[in-house]
């Protein structure tokens, strides 16, 4: 069901009607690349946000608007900010002023691939603790089947609430696309998933402020499971427009040309584009909340789990052409002087989360590499022990060896002409004569 228009104002919760507490006080739990854009977007509606992060270097961070957003939401925080209207915090207590909860904190996984559930699990019990009777209470991180009833309907439950009459519990997964004006929350349906009907309304109400349209499912569990199946189902197409991409390098053939052809079939087929490997916090990570979860029930994802195996390996397989050109010229990787152009993991944001590039530069490095980086977003990063620092001008060096990672919007690569040896893992440098590919 989609829900086009506002939630009848006949739909009651306690004393409220259901318009009514769409235009309430909002309070934003984890202000990073979810929470802050969804706070922005509120309060362009209308709504009173409250936002609230445990981190007072990222509240600084957001009263200086020294964050990585889309140029449209920042000018939003510009014009809000000092608005009475937005309150920013790190007291939960906030969270009583608001009549409704989002929650977007960082689902992480760890080096083992494990569900890091420290973040989430503290949030949700946070807001448990200070919830109010009348609240709506939406979950938006990614996470397993069933957190939004274990960490948030049972522990309401448990504080003596009637969950569905004295508070509303839903579950509404997060579409934010960082870095994409193309994808912007007043373009992109969401979903969401309550524990009755008029939790589905409330929730819908709430959400209509932002999205063209809310598609509604009788279960937070349902809705659980549809943004895992959105970020598998991309994360299966890219281990596979990875591995096309080396079939089409062995039989001496261009994949973007082929891919493109394909995607002129107007039905059964969705481009998916090769590169260096997968950043965020989305398909390197999501899809193993899933296979944790089947691997507890002793089911197998055979199809899932080869996906996840190989987009995790991507970066290593980037690293071994590294090596194999190299050696094609005559040349060791220790001791070569190896240039990495864009370390965000996506064009267009300064966002280091999962890139490969860390990844890469780390591998190259203990081969005995001297390796550098260049991108005009992100100004340094931490390799190792050693903070690097952006080199400001890479025609001038001389490099044995150039790896285009990302590229931004708008950046001149015709430097990269000159260069002895360019490996493009983006398959996009159409204007780079001397160059292989991954």
């Amino acid at each position: 069901m989609e829900l086009l228009s506002p939630a009848r104002p006949e739909c009651k919760a306690g004393a409220s009607v259901t318009a009514e507490h769409a235009t309430a006080p909002v309070a934003v739990v984890g202000l990073g690349y979810v929470g802050l854009p969804t706070a922005l977007a509120l309060l362009a509606a209308g709504n009173e946000v409250v936002g609230i992060d445990v981190s007072e270097a990222r509240l600084d961070a957001i009263r200086g608007s020294q964050v990585d957003l889309l140029p449209s939401d920042h000018d939003r925080l510009t014009a809000h900010l000092g608005d009475p209207r937005l309150t920013l915090t790190s007291d939960p207590s906030a969270i009583e002023r608001a009549r409704t909860v989002v929650i977007c904190v960082p689902t992480p996984v760890d080096r083992h691939l494990v569900p890091d559930l420290h973040a989430l699990a503290a949030a949700c019990a946070s807001v448990v603790a200070h919830a109010v009777p009348g609240q709506l209470i939406m979950l938006t991180s990614t996470t397993y089947v069933g957190t939004t009833r274990e960490l948030l309907v049972e522990p309401l439950t448990a504080r003596g609430f009637r969950v569905g009459t004295d508070v509303y519990v839903a579950f509404s997964p997060e579409r934010i696309d960082p870095g994409n004006a193309h994808h912007a929350q007043d373009r992109t349906p969401r979903v969401v998933g309550g524990t009755n009907e008029l939790t589905n309304r409330l929730a819908a109400a709430v959400l209509q402020r932002t999205a063209p349209s809310v598609h509604l499912l009788p279960s937070a569990e349902q809705a659980e499971m549809t943004k895992l199946w959105e970020n598998t189902f991309r994360a299966v197409n890219i281990a596979l427009a990875n591995e096309f991409a080396e079939d089409c390098r062995v039989l001496g053939l261009e994949p973007l040309s082929i891919i493109e052809a394909a995607a002129t079939k107007p039905y059964g087929f969705m481009p998916f584009y090769p590169g260096p490997g997968v950043g965020g916090h989305c398909i390197p990570c999501d899809p193993h909340y899933l296979l944790w979860q089947l691997r507890a029930r002793r089911v197998s994802s055979p199809l899932i789990d080869a996906a996840m195996t190989a987009i995790a390996g991507r970066p290593r397989r980037v690293v071994q052409r590294v090596r194999d050109i190299l050696a094609e010229g005559g040349r060791s990787v220790s001791g070569a002087r190896v240039l990495v152009v864009g370390v965000a993991y996506k064009p267009g944001v300064a966002d280091l989360r999962e890139s490969p590039a860390l990844e890469i530069m780390e591998e190259l490095a203990a081969d005995g590499a001297k390796v550098d980086f260049h991108d005009p977003l992100v100004g340094s990063l931490r390799l190792g022990a050693a903070v690097r620092e952006s080199v400001a001008e890479p025609a001038a060096g001389n490099w044995d060896l150039v790896l285009v990672h990302t590229v931004h919007p708008g950046v001149d690569l015709g430097w990269l002409a000159v260069q002895p040896l360019v490996l493009d893992a983006t398959y996009r440098l159409d204007s780079v004569p001397t160059k292989a590919v991954v």
